[in-house]
């Protein structure tokens, strides 16, 4: 069944949309090419999209150039302002943003342990206040917060757990309320997933797992070039997996026992203490032995993942996947050569600590022109 005109004209305006937002300021010219729309249609989207404040003049393709055909014409960056909230245990990081997501202002304060949960949300909205001023924005139009924890896939909020400090539960409500924007909540491993998928290490992947190696250990799953959740939101929790080589085996109330026993940040710390390192730059270069001992311990969660899933490639992301860089995923990808029939690709993420923020703010942006856009 054709479109109708009113269906084809929205097709062809977020058409037009998307490669400015990916490709920059374009001529008319430009822009017939790549959609392959015929001139006068373009010229009528383009007077369109000028017209709802979407698209602007921006300059002209050449300084030897005049006339409607040199005219570049880009997305109105202020048109909407963002922000993406990366909310650790023990601190809040912020970045705000234009609709083009770019950076306007960035800040970050960390939250002690000793703080009460009124006080601690207090500071991460203040922290959040300031940079919306510095950035100049007078309204945000969409925030994205990563946290640590499951997220309810029907109601989009954070769950109660026993491990998470609880200001986090009560941040995003008060965010909810008092700012009159569209605010979401995810999953911090499956927003650095995001982040990896579009701008970082898996960029020429459709299929990957992200393994997330830090405090609390867990991974994002990405298939067919979308991020997969679970019917409870608990794809990945991959701390809770029963391996060998731990005290026991988990529970449904903690994952002592499970590969968090054997890879999170505290047990990488451990085993380089074991070696006669200092954890805290035990992952450099030149800790052979370190680095063999922690790829084997690594390999045993990552081919129990590669076994159900077979994504042909994982991503080592959070504090130890970007400490051990390179030399670590090389490890890593030998080890599961003699645990797995299945060939995997093991490599370091591209992004680092900004991945999280990154894939908030991705997250934000997609929001907001997913409003704004026709």
């Amino acid at each position: 069944m054709a479109a109708s005109p009113s269906t084809a004209r929205a097709i062809n305006d977020r058409s037009a949309l998307r490669l400015l937002q990916d490709e920059g300021p374009l001529t008319a010219t430009q822009l017939k090419t790549l959609t392959g729309l015929s001139r006068p249609t373009v010229a009528d989207l383009v007077e369109r999209l000028q017209g709802s404040g979407l698209v602007h003049v921006v300059g002209e393709a050449g300084a030897e150039r005049r006339g409607p055909n040199a005219k570049l014409y880009g997305i109105v960056a202020d048109r909407a302002h963002l922000a993406a909230l990366d909310v650790r245990t023990r601190s809040v990081s912020v970045t705000v943003a234009d609709l083009l997501g770019t950076t306007l202002a960035e800040a970050s304060v960390p939250v002690g342990d000793d703080s009460g949960t009124e006080p601690a949300v207090e500071k991460a909205v203040a922290l959040l206040e300031r940079a919306v001023r510095e950035a100049g924005a007078d309204r945000l139009h969409s925030v994205a917060v990563g946290a640590p924890g499951l997220i309810d896939p029907a109601t989009g909020e954070l769950r109660d757990s026993s491990g998470l400090p609880a200001w986090h539960r009560r941040l995003v409500g008060v965010l909810q309320e008092r700012l009159p924007a569209h605010v979401l909540v995810e999953n911090e491993t499956n927003l650095a997933a995001v982040a990896e998928l579009r701008e970082g290490a898996a960029r020429d992947r459709e299929d990957f797992v992200l393994l997330w190696l830090g405090q609390g250990v867990g991974a994002a799953v990405v298939l067919d070039g979308r991020l997969r959740r679970g019917a409870s939101g608990g794809a990945g929790e991959i701390g809770f997996l029963p391996v060998p080589g731990t005290s026991g085996l988990p529970s449904a109330t903690g994952c002592d026992g499970g590969f968090h026993e054997l890879a999170c940040a505290a047990a990488v710390g451990a085993l380089a203490a074991a070696h006669g390192l200092d954890p805290s730059d035990a992952l450099g270069a030149g800790h052979g032995p370190f680095l063999d001992a922690l790829a084997r311990r690594l390999a045993v969660g990552v081919a129990a993942v590669v076994s159900v899933l077979d994504p042909g490639c994982v991503v080592l992301a959070g504090e130890t996947g970007h400490a051990g860089g390179a030399e670590l995923a090389a490890r890593v990808e030998a080890e599961l050569v003699g645990l797995s029939p299945l060939r995997t690709e093991v490599r370091p993420t591209a992004l680092g600590d900004a991945a999280v923020l990154r894939g908030a703010l991705l997250r934000a942006r997609d929001a907001a022109q997913d409003e704004l856009f026709p």
